[in-house]
This record gives C-alpha cells, structure tokens and sequence, in this order.
C-alpha cells in the first residue's frame, strides 16, 4: 500500500481524535488518561500557527497518522527549537509511515530556519525511544518518576534531533 503526507485541514478533527483517542487508552505514547473530543484538534490546530500540521493518508484516501511540529518555549530564545509529535493508526504502523511523516516535518523545519527538534517520550514506550533513536534523535535529558500512567510510575525522556539544510 501507498502513503502520502498532505497538510492538515479544519476538517481533519475526527480523524485525529480517532487516533489520538486509541493511544490515550492502549499505550504510553501519550500522557493524557482518558479519551478526548473535537477541543483536542482545536488546541491543536492553535498551537501549531505557522508550523507543519501534516497528515498521512492511505492510497484509499482514509487519514492514518497525523505529525506536527509546536513551540518549544514562547521565549524568542528558543525560536529555533520545536516541538514534535506523531501518531500512525495501529493498523499502519511499522509500514514507514512514522519514517515518511518525521521526514516531512523535518524538511518543512528546515525551511523555516528550525534547528533543533526535540521529543518528549515516556519511559515505558519503548518503541518510540527506538524510533527516535533510529531516526537520527539522541536523549538529551530525563525526568525520573515524575509521571504515572495506568498505575505505572515513569520517567520522561527528552529526545533532541539537529535540523540540517540539505
């Protein structure tokens, strides 16, 4: 199957909710406890402004990820530095999508004079630590036991990528 990353629009909220929604009960991926709505894509939608909200779609058309980039800090220190996050419907996970949408937030930061990218990660989501590693991210930092999901304690683990023009 083919995928194809396009950029977010006001009509992909569902899609999105959907997603996020299986992650918040099945995984450590995020650090949200219970299922959400629409004013989650909203938020969303405001705190990306003029960064990439990109989507991944199926060659059926169905959306099965969604990525984009945030503010780190709102200091005009840290204007170079973004946030990153993605989720890929389970049922098109570890078919490249993950790979497919990071490099396409990667290009758009590097147009926009972003240089570093960094991700916060959950101890017990070791997948996403491996990913990342394999993805060209080092950890940079972590916060021992300061979270606690599905009864488990966890670390968060911060992940730093550079951002380089090609």
């Amino acid at each position: 199957m083919n995928y194809t990353i396009r950029k977010a629009g006001r009509g992909d909220g569902i899609a999105v909710v959907n997603i996020f929604n299986h992650y918040i009960k099945n995984s450590y991926a995020t650090y949200t406890e219970s299922p959400t709505g629409q004013h989650y894509f909203t938020q969303l939608w405001q705190m990306v402004g003029e960064y990439p909200f990109h989507m991944v779609e199926s060659e059926e058309g169905t959306t099965v990820g969604y990525g984009l980039l945030t503010d780190h800090h709102p200091s005009p220190a840290f204007r170079r530095t973004v946030e990153i996050s993605y989720f890929i419907s389970p049922d098109h996970a570890r078919k490249g999508n993950g790979t497919l949408l990071l490099i396409s937030l990667v290009d758009e930061a590097a147009v926009l004079g972003i240089k570093n990218i960094l991700a916060s990660i959950s101890s017990l989501n070791e997948p996403a630590i491996r990913f990342h590693q394999k993805n060209g991210f080092a950890e940079c930092g972590r916060f021992q036991q300061i979270g606690q999901k599905f009864e488990k304690s966890f670390d968060v683990v911060w992940m730093q990528r550079s951002v380089n023009k090609n």
